[in-house]
């Protein structure tokens, strides 16, 4: 690998006409070391006022950025980022995919492993990179602010190692988010209050901008702006970072090959149309043609969506051209035609399946894989929607005057008010969280069929213990509860195997023959199939407070989550670390 990875971000974006500056994105260059390096961000968190859709509003930014600034790291390295709270909002940001190695306080999720930051205050992530490269992504992990406070975390290989496939000509990150008009935070604070379903996204975004499909953002020229050569090969690192949205994306009458899911290589697959759910990302090889193409083509992504209540249905897109032979854009070419490319139907279920069928991790002797053949601890996990009471003297706008719910075993976790990690280090977990999460439902129905009549879940702040190592299998069954639909659920601090998938409901008799101990594909962040299931083994090798939970942030917020804890080993690198002194306070 070259001293000079990415390219100046005049090659990438030089036709936009929006001041790139103000985003942030990429930087000119990453130069290259012979071994790890330390590496320092301060990341300001304050007001910046941005204008989409001929919309301006005042959001909490990363500074000044939308989307926030990148963070290039090799494998090995260190990273510091020192984060100051300027906002009047309580703050914590989560690093998407790292495993937190002997770094468990820099992990993020609020009231987990962190007391969320508070204005006028700083905390500095701490950790080192070891063993991961690839297209991973940080955010916040408090309430809705997820919303604006993102940014890719790429992490490039070890000096000279090469990735296993052709080096590509650029590398590009495209990361996928959506422009809300309104203050997202108060969607969910207006929608937990009325317990009914939150306002949906004024659009969807590529790299921040709306595109050239949504009326105004045309008018404003809000599109993202991609310039190729003829004959050439690109990177495309695709990340998901909408609160509550699968994506399908594809580029007119271009081909893509994916090769890395979650930071993990696959074995290549081609393909028209990505699927990328909230929380994973997807690296492509994008081969453009051998000759100059007059055309234009769009690169576009619009929602896959099984559920029953409202969504965005709108289309983001960029736009792809190639150069000229004089790298310019001639008057012809900005007028050349615009192709749109064909994605599925908005709930295509099938496709869906066909495509996350495709992937494979490599499971060659240079990345060796360690499926789990035994497990020491199973799980079964109901997950979907459910309903709580409505309080009384309060109107209620969730089905027949309720209050939407979700829930893991039917359990909707309640956040407590101290972080669990520091609580359960110092022995002190009494009055914060019990450990009776229950292994498998409480009660069994039908979950994919006529769903129950009860359709109240239980509230609390439950935990499961794992001892060190021990091999783990979860089933992720969907339900039907209130309708079935997808769930991209993501776990902290682990890559797990996804060994089984199917629809309908989990039959232990027929689908463990099923099973690919092989070669199946590695993730941090898995779809569970609308009406049916997924298998995930891993062993639990990092100690610490690991929270497991739907990337869907509405989902989220009502309560589709759950924590590990994962004892101590005997040796010392496998110990918790006592905290740093600068851990926030609640």
């Amino acid at each position: 690998m070259g001293a000079l990875i990415f390219h100046p971000p005049a090659v990438i974006f030089g036709a936009l006409v929006l001041a790139i500056s103000s985003i942030g994105f990429f930087p000119s260059v990453v130069i290259a070391y012979p071994g790890p390096i330390t590496r320092h961000y301060t990341f300001d968190v304050r007001l910046q006022n941005v204008t989409r859709l001929c919309h301006t509003k005042s959001m909490v930014t990363v500074n000044g950025s939308f989307p926030g600034p990148p963070i290039y790291a090799r494998e090995g390295d260190r990273l510091v980022i020192k984060v100051i709270n300027n906002v009047n909002n309580n703050v914590s940001l989560h690093w998407h995919g790292i495993r937190q190695l002997q770094s468990q306080w820099s992990d993020g999720p609020a009231y987990i492993t962190q007391c969320p930051i508070q204005r006028g205050h700083s905390y500095v992530y701490n950790f080192t990179l070891t063993g991961q490269r690839g297209t991973f992504f940080w955010h916040a992990h408090i309430t809705w602010l997820r919303a604006t406070l993102y940014g890719p975390l790429i992490i490039l290989p070890k000096h000279n190692v090469p990735y296993p496939f052709a080096k590509p000509y650029k590398e590009i990150p495209i990361i996928f988010g959506e422009w809300w008009n309104s203050d997202s935070e108060a969607v969910i604070n207006q929608a937990l209050q009325s317990g009914g379903g939150p306002n949906v996204s004024d659009a969807y975004t590529l790299n921040g901008l709306p595109g050239p499909l949504y009326n105004c953002s045309q008018k404003q020229n809000e599109t993202l702006k991609l310039k190729v050569k003829a004959g050439k090969t690109y990177l495309l690192r695709l990340i998901n970072a909408a609160l509550n949205d699968e994506l399908f994306f594809s580029i007119a009458n271009h081909s893509v090959t994916v090769v890395e899911a979650d930071a993990l290589y696959v074995k290549p697959f081609k393909t028209d149309i990505v699927v990328i759910a909230p929380g994973q990302t997807t690296n492509v090889l994008l081969k453009t043609k051998p000759h100059h193409q007059q055309s234009r083509f769009l690169m576009a992504a619009r929602p896959y969506f099984t559920g029953t209540g409202t969504f965005d249905n709108t289309t983001t897109a960029g736009i792809l051209e190639y150069y000229t032979t004089t790298t310019t854009t001639t008057s012809k070419d900005h007028h050349a035609p615009l192709i749109r490319p064909t994605l599925p139907a908005i709930n295509d279920t099938a496709y869906v399946a066909n495509y996350t069928s495709k992937f494979r991790s490599l499971a060659n002797e240079k990345f060796p894989i360690r499926v789990p053949k035994t497990v020491d601890r199973s799980f079964f996990f109901t997950i979907g929607l459910g309903t709580s009471p409505c309080p009384k003297n309060q109107t209620c706008q969730g089905p027949n005057g309720t209050k939407f719910a979700a829930s893991m075993n039917n359990v909707s976790f309640v956040n407590p008010n101290t972080s669990m990690l520091q609580s359960y280090f110092f022995k002190k977990s009494n009055g914060v969280f019990t450990y009776d999460f229950p292994t498998s439902p409480l009660i069994k129905f039908n979950y994919t069929g006529t769903p129950p009549n009860n359709t109240m879940v239980m509230n609390g702040t439950k935990v499961a213990v794992l001892p060190f190592n021990a091999s783990v299998e979860v089933i992720l069954q969907d339900t039907s509860i209130l309708g079935a639909e997808s769930h991209p659920l993501h776990l902290h601090g682990y890559n797990f195997f996804v060994v089984g998938q199917g629809f309908g409901n989990f039959d232990p008799k027929k689908d463990l023959a099923k099973y690919n101990l092989v070669d199946p594909q590695e993730r941090n962040t898995v779809g569970v199939p609308s009406g049916g299931w997924v298998a995930i083994r891993f062993f639990a090798d990092n100690p610490g407070v690991w929270f497991m939970h739907c990337h869907f942030e509405v989902h989220l917020s009502w309560g589709l989550k759950m924590a590990w804890i994962v004892e101590d080993g005997k040796l010392p690198n496998q110990k918790l670390p006592p905290p740093p002194a600068d851990l926030p306070k609640c």
